[in-house]
């Protein structure tokens, strides 16, 4: 019998967003050898290469760039492998892009099919389940704060502190709800887990369920991924049917379901209490705090609440090689950090690597500078109320520590490249025309000092040097910050401040 040549197309948004499917169905139709297969794997997530069609063969997988290429002037299969050979094809893990970095959590990301659950078992998928059945909820709490792990989100709170307060509430009825609203511009390390390795999601949400004593998880999913939804509806499926879902999970007595709720295109929903409300069926407005989720959350219950990098990251620190995410880093930055990186680059996509690299590090040795070939002027980081830093400050380091004493947030890991030919001011006023149309409208600060925010920063482009209007504007921003009720109001000045600061005369004439 002849050895199968699989033929690798992936099935991921971005890859399909230029032209994935479309190779896929020209190729398909080429196949007329039982010898030859096609696997829709996840991507890489390095974007700048996608479509990348691998071909493995004799033990030996290498893969080509596919983008912007017309493949419907082949008639067989044969012709498309002399195509391939032409477009000099590579190992991807031999590229810096990926070679260079600390690959953990995405460790499976576009290796199979992210459905394939014997691939998942066979690497080493599940095993951390087994081993926290036999450990007990403590014992994998206790290991969750050991390994530093901190939310990856822009409050970066312990995760294990987290899980603590929900475990230790005295209530037969507890939640998990995964937040999967990941509605930050730049930002996708969430859908890519959930299109390319969906169970790590679950088996991660499932061992924190155990931990906190949750028998019921929701998924909080942005409508605008469909793939994703299809993928998690399948995986959830396929997981029931391994009794790694559902009742008495691997012989245990612990029962555990996830359903997957979708948001209806709402920015706020990000927020934890706007999802809940909206996870409650009503409409997505936040709640105040106290009373914190973790004591009473959905349905007035004890309710732990992560994002898909957090409850994905889980597995991995209950597997006996641990230490290589817990040793790297410090303080609240310890472990990986997948950073996405997007805008004015040349090579733009997921990176996950050390906490403590550098922007220049970033931009440079991983996306290989601006597209555009023009110097780079702005970088935002951690969506789009984060900061926008200057060329000047590309030595800064991607820890928690250091954005927040500029007054910013990693956040969920986004980074925006501009070049010189971005207009800040504009830049300014988009933060606050986003807090307009994205307002929940609960609090006064937030629903209409935007508004009034976007009409002071239309003055101030026709007037830097109105000392009356800089004054209002800085007014404003301390009123949003000190009584909105939610980070959507608080974070809007944020990216104005940095403005102001870092770009001075490109808002306000000093």
């Amino acid at each position: 019998m002849n050895e199968v040549i699989k033929i690798f197309i992936p099935n991921e948004t971005s890859a399909n967003s230029v032209g994935a499917n479309l190779l896929y169905q020209v190729i398909s139709e080429l196949i007329n050898d039982e010898n030859v297969e096609i696997i829709r794997n996840g991507s890489w997530g390095a974007f700048w290469l996608e479509p990348f069609i691998e071909i493995e063969k004799d033990g030996i997988r290498k893969g080509a760039s596919y983008r912007n290429i017309n493949l419907s002037h082949l008639n067989t299969i044969e012709e498309f492998f002399l195509d391939f050979e032409k477009r000099n094809p590579f190992d991807i893990n031999e590229i810096d892009f990926i070679r260079k970095q600390n690959r953990i959590v995405f460790s499976r990301i576009g290796h199979e099919d992210p459905l394939n659950i014997e691939h998942y078992i066979n690497t080493k998928g599940y095993q951390p389940l087994l081993t926290a059945l036999e450990l007990g909820p403590q014992k994998i709490i206790n290991q969750i704060k050991a390994s530093g792990l901190n939310g990856r989100g822009g409050a970066a709170f312990p995760t294990g502190i987290k899980m603590q307060t929900v475990f230790d509430q005295n209530s037969s009825v507890k939640y998990l709800a995964c937040n999967a609203d990941e509605g930050d511009g730049g930002t996708f390390s969430d859908r890519l887990i959930m299109e390319s390795d969906p169970f790590a999601l679950i088996e991660g949400m499932t061992i924190a369920a155990y931990a906190v004593g949750a028998s019921k998880g929701y998924i909080y999913l942005r409508s605008e991924y469909p793939l994703a939804k299809d993928f998690l509806i399948r995986a959830i499926d396929i997981a029931l049917d391994n009794n790694y879902l559902g009742n008495n999970i691997q012989n245990s007595d612990f029962n555990f379901d996830i359903e997957l709720r979708i948001g209806a295109g709402s920015y706020v929903c990000g927020e934890e209490t706007a999802m809940m409300e909206s996870i409650e069926g009503r409409r997505g407005l936040v709640r105040s705090k106290p009373p914190l989720p973790a004591i009473n959350g959905l349905f007035k219950q004890p309710t732990l609440i992560n994002n898909v990098v957090t409850l994905a990251t889980i597995p991995a620190l209950l597997l006996s090689d641990q230490s290589d995410f817990s040793q790297i880093g410090s303080n609240k930055s310890i472990g990986t950090m997948p950073f996405q990186l997007s805008g004015n680059v040349k090579h733009g996509g997921l990176i996950e690597t050390r906490f403590d690299i550098s922007l220049n590090e970033i931009i440079e040795d991983f996306g290989s500078g601006t597209k555009s070939g023009e110097p780079i002027h702005a970088i935002q980081i951690g969506g789009p109320l984060g900061i926008y830093l200057s060329s000047s400050m590309l030595d800064t380091t991607l820890t928690i520590e250091s954005l927040q004493e500029l007054k910013g947030s990693v956040g969920h890991g986004g980074i925006i490249v501009f070049d010189n030919s971005v207009d800040m001011a504009e830049q300014a006023k988009f933060a606050m025309e986003f807090c307009v149309k994205e307002s929940c409208g609960k609090c006064t600060p937030c629903r209409i000092g935007s508004v009034r925010g976007v009409e002071i920063i239309e003055r101030l482009q026709k007037n830097k040097t109105s000392k009356d209007d800089a004054t209002l504007l800085h007014d404003l921003c301390e009123t949003l910050e000190s009584t909105s009720l939610c980070a959507m109001g608080g974070m809007t000045p944020n990216p104005i401040h940095s403005i102001i600061e870092f770009f001075p005369n490109e808002l306000i004439e000093k």
